[in-house]
This record gives structure tokens, sequence and C-alpha cells, in this order.
């Protein structure tokens, strides 16, 4: 399977050097400002970019015909003009606001756990995160998420939401649950970008030959 790399910073070097294990030759890796044409013949393509590069690139690789694994994170406002762009040219795309199968896992028991405190209204609830300090997004994609789960799960009260930006740290997502007899703390850390850059060899492996939106929690559970 021939892999397009699209964006070759951090992550983009991490899953070129992981790419083997999946059973991916690299067919090209493109930064900022290199013409996506040279994905032509790619069977797919994994775009850790910029929030404000990621509806041209995914444009440019679905006038190739090449899907797309979008692990960037903060462009979710244009993903109707996304849709419909993958659509037209009958391509695919897997996008989510984490890659990291861990953290799609703590979706689901942050999700089960507002879910059994919904209706005790004596809880109220917290969301916080800490990422190193060039993350953009703040709050985080993934933090918006699993609140959004919470929602979905019926917790309607407010939950407090705060991130922090600071040094290297690869990333802690907490979910709290407080009330005057106690406290519940849900807790997932990341050691390093590695379960991002799996998970989107994962999911670089499943595409191919689909057509369609997706993301990636459909494709693990």
């Amino acid at each position: 399977m021939k892999l397009a790399i699209v964006g070759y910073g951090k992550m983009g070097r991490l899953i070129e050097q992981l790419a083997p294990e999946a059973g991916f030759t690299v067919h090209c890796r493109l930064d900022a400002g290199d013409d996506l044409r040279q994905a032509d013949g790619a069977d797919v393509a994994i775009e850790f970019t910029a929030p404000d590069a990621v509806a041209g690139n995914v444009e440019s690789l679905a006038t190739l015909g090449v899907p797309v694994v979008v692990g960037t994170t903060g462009w979710v406002a244009e993903l109707e003009r996304v849709r419909e762009v993958v659509k037209a040219h009958e391509t695919a795309l897997v996008w989510s606001p984490n890659f990291s199968i861990g953290v799609n896992v703590f979706a689901r028991v942050v999700r089960e756990a507002a879910r059994l405190l919904a209706s005790e209204p004596q809880y109220g609830a917290w969301a916080w995160e800490i990422h190193h300090d060039t993350k953009k997004d703040a709050p985080s994609g993934t933090l918006l998420k699993l609140v959004e789960e919470m929602r979905a799960a019926g917790y309607a009260r407010d939950v407090d939401i705060s991130s922090s930006r600071a040094g290297k740290h690869p990333g802690t997502h907490e979910i709290g649950f407080d009330s005057a007899a106690d406290t519940i703390t849900l807790v997932h850390s990341a050691r390093n970008r590695e379960g991002f850059a799996r998970g989107a060899l994962k999911a670089a492996q499943w595409i191919i030959g689909k057509k369609g939106v997706f993301e990636f929690s459909e494709i693990l559970f």
C-alpha cells in the first residue's frame, strides 16, 4: 500500500517511521507549499497540517481520487464543505478530534459515567486538559468531543471547561464529577504521540476502497 504523508512535522515523521509496520511504503512526503499533485498514485494520504489548510488539502487529494485520513484538529467548522467535496469526487475521508485508540475508549467511559450521573443533580462536572505550548487550538477538539459525549448521554448541567498549554506535554484529558460526599475523576494521559500515529495508520488501512466520510470511532466500534 502506497502512503502519501501530507504535513512533514513531528507527526508526519513519526507516521513515516511506523508506516512499514502497518504495511505501507511511503509514496511521497509533502509539506507546506509543496504541490499535492505529487500524491497522485497513492492508495491513501494521512494529513497532519494546520487547521486552515485542511479543506484545501482534502479538495486537492479528492481531485486525485486519493482517500485521506485527517489528523489535524481545529477545522470542524469546515466539515460540511469537506463532506461535499468528498461526495462530489466519490472518494473517502476519516477524521477524528483524536486518533488515539485509548482516547476513543476513554470517551466511551466518560459517556457512560455522564449517563449514570445525569439524574443525580448533586454532582457537578468539569473538563480539563493540558497540552504542549505549541498546540494551536484551546480547548482542543478532543476535550470538546468529551463534553459532547457527556451531553449526548443526557448530562444537561453546566460543565466547567478549562485548558492549559505549557512545556512539551503530549496531552492529558481529565473529566471530573464532584458532590458534597465524594469526587469521581477520570483521566487519560498520553505518554507520547505514538498512539495518535498508530490510530491514523489503522484508519488508513481501513479506508482504502471505501467511499464516504467517517469518524474514527465508527471504525473502532
